[in-house]
């Protein structure tokens, strides 16, 4: 039963009017909710655009589309028996289309039957069945709109094949509307099929890598009952690590593949399907800043070695302050997403008067993971284990050698809109280290905290606040060059030599037992790309924090967003030292 009043009034001659620009639209809607508004403005915006130089036939024709268009939008939000009204027009401008709308009485659920048929009704689902009724999200009494109609059916029929019913179909649904009434009633019928249950795994696309590292993840009981999440996760394990560059896992549902068990179940195989990554890559980088002059990296890295699941990452870099290679043993992600890896390392740096040379054997246990839902807040925590042997010398000082074993532990949680280059959010790292030298057992402790938060300003424009502080504990002074605080450079407090504030020893400025660093800097842009920095840096590495004598830099820049993020050029005036000096980054890879 329906009932739809339509007037369509045209003014004398009107169609015999060519439209040169589109019509002026003026919509009266009658007391219609904004989202029924969105509606029809997009509807009839989309045929006005139609109407550029068409003839007056083609012109009239659209008018009625326009009307038609405006009649369908109000269906969709629940009204059924309006009265719209387009009225032809002219003004200085060109054609008008005064559309105006009485929707009548919008319509609203009055009954809801939900019926299932095949296995889901058996007793043992009883509960998940009323579960299912209690939760269908288009109830009695609420509006009829057609999106929520179809997104009431697709979440129903969701929760129904993605656990233990795979082959659930729907058998019939309806929605009968009674527009003089202003109600309508639903009805759905779900056939849920056979229980289906996980059989025997199938894995295709292996080529190099084992077997084995896909059972690492895709781990069930053959007779298991299907679930949907645990193939997703699956899929996700796989498809995250290094080994391959895509993964799928899904149900064989083949009739060949299936197989009747004796309570009528069904059992379908596990197809895994995987496309391998690269067996071997190589990078290289090359660049320039401030703190470290010209530099020069390169990388390799092997997937499966001797026919085993981890990747071997080698390489070396090379600066006028530093020069370092490595050796790393990388091992597939745990199921709990433990990234575990053994390397060595051989280091050589020489900065503000200190000299060291490392050799080192380490470990470490990598976890990333996102928040829960649709946050963008992520964590990664860090452990490490490091045996290192270090020789340093102080410039006109004295010089020692030292073996330690350090542990630590670094803690992330990361709430920005861009990693790379972040216009509004937080970042919070906490990081603890306890060693011991192993000639002498004597012990050394530390602990620091970093936060840095961004806030938007106008349509491009950021203010960021930093800060850091750390503190050591130690019962000896040899400690590793790198447990120590130094300061200063283009990523703390400009103004100052990279590294060049901590404690005096000789010529030699080496690491402090105390930390504070504070920064406050806003970007202005004058295109969306382009900007430039106002700054203050604001801090000092001394031997306890009352011993601090704070060194302030301050001064302007400019930044340039790229890719990568965010490459900048800042001129920092250093009060302490009251010297001008220049800080700037740049990176090429290729």
């Amino acid at each position: 039963m329906r009932a739809v009043h339509i007037g369509l009034l045209a003014l004398a001659g009107a169609t015999q009017v060519s439209a040169a620009e589109p019509p002026t639209v003026i919509l009266d809607p009658g007391g219609v909710p904004p989202a029924a508004l969105k509606a029809i403005n997009q509807a009839v915006e989309a045929i006005t655009r139609l109407t550029v130089d068409q003839d007056g036939g083609e012109v009239s024709r659209l008018r009625r589309r326009a009307h038609k268009a405006t009649l369908s939008a109000l269906e969709t939000q629940g009204y059924f028996s309006p009265v719209v009204t387009l009225e032809v027009g002219e003004d200085v401008g060109g054609e008008t289309w005064d559309i105006s709308i009485e929707p009548g009485e919008r319509t609203i659920v009055r009954d809801v039957d939900i019926s299932f048929e095949g296995q889901i009704t058996r007793s043992e689902f009883a509960e998940r069945i009323d579960t299912l009724r209690e939760t269908w999200s288009l109830k009695t009494d609420m509006p009829f709109i057609n999106n929520d109609w179809h997104h009431a059916k697709e979440a129903l029929l969701d929760n129904i094949s993605q656990k233990d019913f795979y082959f659930a179909r729907y058998a019939s649904t309806r929605a009968a509307v009674m527009a003089e009434e202003a109600k309508a009633d639903l009805s759905v019928d779900v056939r849920s099929g056979p229980r289906v249950r996980m059989g025997e795994l199938q894995v295709e696309g292996l080529d190099r890598v084992p077997r084995k590292l896909v059972e690492r993840y895709v781990v069930y009981d053959e007779g298991d009952r299907y679930d949907q999440e645990r193939l997703d996760e699956w899929q996700q394990d796989l498809a995250s690590t290094s080994f391959f560059r895509g993964a799928f896992v899904t149900l064989d549902d083949s009739e060949d593949s299936q197989k009747v068990l004796e309570d009528d179940a069904m059992e379908l195989p596990v197809r895994v399907q995987v496309t391998e990554g690269a067996a071997r890559s190589g990078a290289n980088s090359i660049g320039v800043d401030s703190d470290y002059g010209l530099r020069a990296e390169g990388l390799y890295r092997q997937n499966v070695v001797f026919g085993q699941p981890v990747r071997l990452e080698t390489g070396a870099g090379i600066d006028r302050k530093r020069q370092r290679a490595f050796f790393d043993v990388h091992l597939p992600p745990t199921r709990s997403g433990y990234q575990d890896s053994v390397g060595l390392l051989a280091a050589n740096s020489d900065i503000e008067g200190v000299r060291n040379t490392r050799a080192g054997l380490g470990w470490t246990r990598l976890q990333e993971r996102k928040a829960a839902g649709d946050s963008r807040v992520d964590y990664r925590t860090r452990f490490g284990l490091v045996v290192a042997y270090d020789k340093t010398r102080y410039r006109n000082a004295e010089k020692f050698e030292v073996p330690t074993l350090v542990g630590t532990w670094q803690w992330i949680r990361r709430d920005v809109d861009d990693i790379y280059d972040p216009r509004e959010g937080n970042l919070i790292e906490l990081g603890t280290g306890a060693g011991m030298t192993l000639d002498k057992s004597e012990p050394f402790y530390r602990a620091g905290l970093r936060a840095q938060k961004w806030w938007p300003v106008g349509r491009y424009d950021v203010l960021t606040l930093r800060g850091e502080v750390g503190k050591v504990w130690s019962d000896t002074h040899r400690l590793p060059e790198d447990f120590g605080y130094r300061t200063g450079g283009s990523r703390s407090i400009r103004g100052y030599r990279y590294k060049s504030i901590g404690v005096q020893r000789g010529d030699a400025t080496i690491g402090a037992d105390a930390l504070g660093v504070v920064s406050l800097e806003y970007t202005h842009y004058f295109t969306p790309e382009l900007g430039m920095n106002f700054f203050v840096d604001a801090g000092d590495a001394a031997p306890s924090f009352k011993d601090m004598s704070w060194h302030v830099g301050y001064g302007v820049g400019a930044t340039y967003r790229t890719p990568a993020g965010p490459f900048s050029i800042d001129l920092a005036w250093g009060q302490r030292d009251k010297k001008l000096r220049l800080h700037f980054s740049l990176g090429i890879a290729f």
